[in-house]
């Protein structure tokens, strides 16, 4: 005897623009070395899509100091795509996005503007099967160590550096990152040091130059931090130099993490058969969603790589306790205005949510900054 049920359609979804505000402007060697301009705000892109069945999911994705108009433009432009659609086959239309803009490529603000789609189709089939995104995707494990970077950027005294990293430990949060890559090595040095001696030699501390470094830099600058027990170095050099980061990481003992500046599955398994990374970043929203990201994820494991996801920890918590080798989260509470839940933290370790799919809802503050939106289809 067999069973027909109607199949599910996306009847509606909705694509908004979102600005986020930043208390203070945020610096990091970027800023320092004349690259870009301190960050004060962070483009949101959301997308809310609702099934004939009535079932619902919420994806974002995000752009810094430029790019959330254009990610919103090409949002915009693909999404009438999805209307009528089997919002199960989330690989199916993940390349339906893609191929409606894809002489716009297959990477950068194109995937970007994909990925709040995948993930907010992910988070809709996680709450049909009332699961948590991590349960859906298989976890191995009910929590992941967290460190945090928004209390270590450059703009910020040495002095609030340790009451910074002494308060993020108070939080129950398990390691201090701290920007390095300034034009005078000898303030890095001098600020991870002070860091160091603050904590003791227990706590685990993480440094990031933002891919200020030339080679010879980075290699003077790595054997100088061999020293301080790091648990990485991040983004010595360029994003693309696979082969100057694959060096980095065959001579020193410190770790060499990067990968969160690679816009697609394609360029991080280059990066992956280069050897050029012992924690590899992946950014969800960067890379196109949770579809590409499992695809990443499954190339590391495979190498053997350990796994450090970039930003977002709502979505990262999730997408971390689903692999293999433990794992750490990057924590930021920049976002956290956006949405009505929040994440708990103790004993070093950020607890992955129970609540089905993502376990995040907008808040009104999040529509309050909202200056745009686009809807396609009829909302059941």
């Amino acid at each position: 005897m067999t069973h027909t049920t109607q199949q599910d359609r996306i009847a509606w979804l909705q694509v908004s623009s979102c600005y986020l505000p930043l208390a203070n402007p945020i610096s990091d060697a970027k800023v320092l070395t004349g690259r870009q301009k301190p960050m004060t705000e962070i483009a949101m892109l959301f997308v809310e899509i609702a099934t004939t069945q009535g079932h619902q999911g919420l994806g974002f994705s995000y752009s810094k100091r430029a790019g959330g108009p254009g990610q919103f433009a090409h949002a915009r432009e693909i999404a009438p795509v999805l209307i009528g659609e089997d919002p199960n086959d989330i690989s199916k239309l993940w390349d339906k996005l893609c191929w409606a803009g894809a002489s716009v490529g297959r990477s950068g603000m194109a995937t970007q503007a994909i990925g709040a789609f995948d993930v907010a189709l992910w988070d809709l089939k996680a709450k049909r099967a009332g699961l948590s995104l991590a349960k859906l995707l298989g976890s191995h494990r009910d929590s992941v160590r967290c460190y945090n970077t928004s209390g270590g950027f450059l703009h910020t005294p040495i002095e609030q550096l340790l009451v910074n990293a002494s308060a993020s430990l108070a939080q129950g949060i398990g390691g201090i990152k701290l920007k390095v890559g300034q034009p005078d090595g000898a303030i890095d040095i001098q600020r991870v040091s002070a860091v160091r001696k603050h904590l003791g030699d227990a706590v685990p501390i993480m440094v990031d130059a933002n891919q200020q470094w030339d080679r010879p830099t980075a290699q003077r600058m790595c054997r100088i931090f061999e020293p301080f027990n790091l648990v990485w170095i991040e983004e010595p050099l360029d994003a693309y130099d696979h082969e100057g980061h694959a060096a980095l990481a065959l001579q020193f003992d410190t770790p060499i993490a990067t990968g969160e500046m690679l816009t697609s599955a394609a360029e991080h398994g280059d990066l992956i058969r280069h050897r050029a990374a012992d924690y590899l970043m992946p950014d969800g929203p960067r890379v196109g969603g949770i579809t590409p990201f499992l695809k990443i994820a499954s190339q590391a494991a495979h190498a053997g790589l350990m796994l450090a996801p970039h930003f977002a920890m709502e979505l990262h918590v999730h997408l971390a306790a689903a692999y293999p080798s433990e794992p750490w989260v990057e924590h930021f509470e920049w976002l956290e205005p956006l949405f009505n839940e929040r994440i708990a933290i103790r004993d070093g370790r950020m607890q992955v949510p129970t609540r089905a799919g993502l376990g995040v809802s907008l808040s009104e503050q999040a529509r309050g900054w909202t200056r745009e939106t686009f809807q396609a289809g009829q909302r059941p």
